[in-house]
């Protein structure tokens, strides 16, 4: 459904300073499979997000790279092209501060109906109505939320008002930008039996998940891609990911969460030392290095490429696999 090829943007501030916050990223995800991304704050998660929309307002900036829609490459296309066929049919997006995202001096279904009339002003309002009241019931939301403003809605049910609208025309790819961070546990569970219902019900054929939490995407998606300072270190199957990080940020990153899982809840935690690099001057070689404890001496002046491993996994680093994994045993001793 998308696949993602050497992608890279970025922002220039107004000193004309180049920022690289998405550095050659690729990706892919199948019809029914969901993609999880995590990483530390300014990583490039939120970036990469709205980069794979292929429509860029300043400062952010398209680079290179190909993104590719159920076949259609939209990296090349014009932004009003872009907005008008591609955004919220093939691709949409669910912002990080999705509880804003509503008009407050329209009700609901007034703002549907502004962003179905944007794709076809031929549809009646009858006929809009009808649409998102099916939609509304068949996610659990009552037909009554329809004529409510947004000030007359509870945090998670403004939450789950804005997946409702993001799918409202049956999107192929759904992303999701850390869309429980705002929310109590309670409405949290909601929101993610929410999204799964998604891809349950077809309403999405693929969504991308993304949140600083591996352990929440390990319940919620079926891979997960750690991000960096702008580049992706670590692909591999949730499980994997969460239960055997390879990279040693990936290990660093599951050792400084508190997970209740079985195995993990007695793993002592251990913070990353140091800060990540600016990306205004990034570090030549791994950029990982100034804060890894098995950093080696060809970390720091060689560009370090993903390792593809048999299992369909992948990993940024010079360290082996098999080496990795006797140095993460004596260190657990």
């Amino acid at each position: 459904m998308l696949e993602v090829r050497e992608l890279t943007t970025k922002y220039i501030t107004r000193f004309k300073e180049d920022i690289y916050a998405v550095d050659h990223v690729s990706l892919k995800i199948e019809e029914g499979r969901s993609l999880g991304i995590a990483g530390e704050s300014g990583c490039g998660k939120s970036t990469l997000a709205l980069s794979l929309m292929g429509y860029y307002f300043p400062p952010l900036h398209y680079t290179s790279g190909d993104i590719i829609i159920d076949g259609t490459n939209i990296s090349g296309m014009k932004a009003d092209d872009v907005r008008k066929s591609i955004l919220g049919r093939e691709i949409a997006y669910i912002p990080q501060a999705a509880l804003n995202a509503l008009n407050p001096t329209q009700k609901i279904i007034r703002f549907i109906e502004d962003v179905v009339k944007a794709h076809d002003p031929t549809v009646t309002k009858d006929e809009i109505y009808e649409m998102a009241r099916g939609l509304f019931e068949s996610l659990g939301l009552p037909a009554e939320v329809l004529q409510k403003y947004p000030v007359e809605l509870s945090g998670g049910m403004k939450q789950r008002t804005v997946i409702a609208i993001s799918v409202i025309l049956r999107p192929q790819v759904l992303i999701a930008d850390e869309p429980s961070s705002a929310l109590d546990v309670t409405s949290q569970k909601m929101v993610i039996k929410m999204l799964r219902n998604l891809m349950d019900n077809g309403y999405v054929k693929a969504m991308i998940f993304i949140t600083h939490e591996l352990p929440l995407l390990y319940n919620v998606t079926d891979d997960i891609m750690v991000m960096y300072a702008g580049q992706i270190v670590e692909k591999a199957p949730a499980h994997e990911a969460v239960f055997d990080p390879l990279h040693p940020y990936s290990k660093g990153l599951m050792g400084s969460i508190i997970v209740p899982e079985e195995g993990l809840r007695d793993v002592k935690l251990a913070a990353i030392p140091g800060t990540p690099p600016n990306l205004k001057n990034p570090p030549k070689g791994c950029r990982f290095a100034a804060r890894c404890k098995y950093v080696r001496p060809e970390c720091r002046v060689q560009s370090i490429q993903l390792r593809e491993l048999e299992n369909g996994r992948s990993y940024r680093c010079v360290i082996g696999e098999d080496e990795l994994r006797e140095l993460y045993a004596r260190e657990a001793e």
